[in-house]
């Protein structure tokens, strides 16, 4: 056995027996009823609650108000601010750098993938992000059903696999489209990743006619899947107008484009910052790696304020609904929250507006309403709790100190000193 193969063993191994620790210590309270005294509680819908008792019981909310039964495991909440688990709408959980701190390529063994990406699910769900949505990779299929079988740490995670890559007539006619979707959804597929745009360098002109998305968004639907298009300036319109889901980044798009969107009930997913600002500080680990030249960071760098601007004109547009996704790629998992202060405090979104499109709202984007995304009886016990009130300092989302999901208990720590 070569000593590579044997460390990958050794690490899947040694991840193992973490998770049937943590599995362990989470048993009892997943067994007992549960109690959460809270003084602060914003329930992912807009509304705040004061002095509130929140109960748990076999991983749900049972109650949410009222008074505390007797014998429950007890955890006061009351010095920190209480709400729903947040949900990233645009991760890449297996992207990371290597050993040698460069981008990790396609010729990486899939097992030391597979780790990484259980290592960033696990920094993820410690900085309070209990559902996130990878767009997307063939390997998410192993990475989650690896996080099933052995209970490994992490958020709840959805993915589209394999993207769907437009390239103008050479990527297929409308019924071999229809026939990749049906693939994926026989794949294990929870939404359909669709690349409708060339890169920024290339003007972000279409590479998919309107007749090939529409077929794509057409037989997506007829599967029960959501479709969610990468899309700049032109291909904004011609997603809303195929049907399609949730349209990403829009850059270039004009603001009839996102009145258009909104008349169309399409979700909008642009980004405030992370994304740009995460590779322009981490350029020397990405330099060198295909798509990563001097001239992208060049263009990097120029862009991101009109980045800023897109989203201030789509928060503005009446209707439209703006998700919170981050576009999260190596060197940006455990730092998804930072998103939060590009859009309130650079681009001025209400705090409490920035905060529900991480919770009610991306839930409902993502089919997942009945399930997670507020705090009501009934929805799974997907709670987080933060020293300072974000509401007032929106850089409290960086101090997460308590972690629920399916009502066990991954993050507990005291509040944060000298803050």
């Amino acid at each position: 056995m070569s000593m590579p193969t044997t460390r990958l063993r050794f690490a899947a191994a040694s991840l193992t027996l973490l998770a049937l620790c943590l599995a362990a210590g989470f048993a009892a309270a997943q067994d007992r009823t549960v109690v959460l005294k809270a003084s602060s509680v914003l329930d992912g819908k807009g509304k705040i609650l004061h002095n509130t008792i929140i109960v748990v019981e076999g991983g749900k909310i049972a109650s949410v108000g009222g008074a505390a039964p007797q014998g429950a495991v007890t955890y006061d909440l009351s010095r920190f601010t209480v709400l729903p688990g947040w949900i990233d709408a645009h991760v890449h959980p297996t992207w990371h750098f290597d050993a040698n701190g460069k981008l990790a390529g396609e010729n990486e063994p899939k097992e030391r993938t597979i780790l990484a990406g259980a290592a960033n699910n696990w920094k993820m769900l410690a900085a309070g992000f209990t559902t996130v949505q990878s767009l997307g990779s063939p390997l998410d299929q192993d990475l989650r059903d690896a996080m099933v079988r052995y209970g490994l740490p992490g958020p709840r995670l959805l993915t589209s696999l394999e993207p769907i890559s437009g390239k103008g007539d050479a990527t297929g006619t409308p019924d071999e489209l229809r026939g990749m979707v049906e693939q994926r959804h026989k794949d294990g597929a929870d939404a359909i990743k669709i690349f409708a745009s060339g890169s920024i360098r290339q003007g972000g002109k279409p590479t998919l006619s309107q007749d090939q998305l529409n077929a794509i968004c057409d037989q997506a639907k007829k599967a029960g899947l959501r479709t969610v298009v990468h899309a700049y300036g032109p291909s904004v319109r011609m997603a809303a107008l195929a049907g399609c889901t949730e349209v990403e980044h829009g850059f270039y798009a004009t603001d009839e484009d996102l009145r258009f969107l909104a008349e169309h009930r399409t979700y909008f997913d642009p980004q405030a910052g992370l994304i740009l600002q995460n590779y322009l500080d981490n350029k020397a680990h990405y330099l060198g790696s295909p798509y990563f030249s001097e001239e992208s960071f060049t263009i990097m760098e120029k862009v991101l304020p009109e980045f800023q601007e897109l989203f201030r004109h789509a928060i503005r547009t009446p209707g439209l609904k703006v998700l919170f996704g981050t576009d999260a790629v190596a060197g940006a998992h455990g730092r998804n929250a930072e998103e939060f202060l590009y859009r309130v405090q650079t681009c001025g979104q209400d705090p409490m507006a920035a905060l529900v499109s991480a919770t009610s709202l991306n839930a409902e984007a993502l089919g997942l309403q009945d399930h997670v995304g507020s705090l009501a009886p009934g929805l799974d016990a997907d709670i987080i709790a933060l020293d300072g009130d974000p509401l007032k300092d929106i850089t409290a989302v960086r101090r997460v100190r308590f972690v629920m999901k399916d009502g066990k208990v991954f993050v507990n720590q005291p509040p944060v000193q000298n803050k």
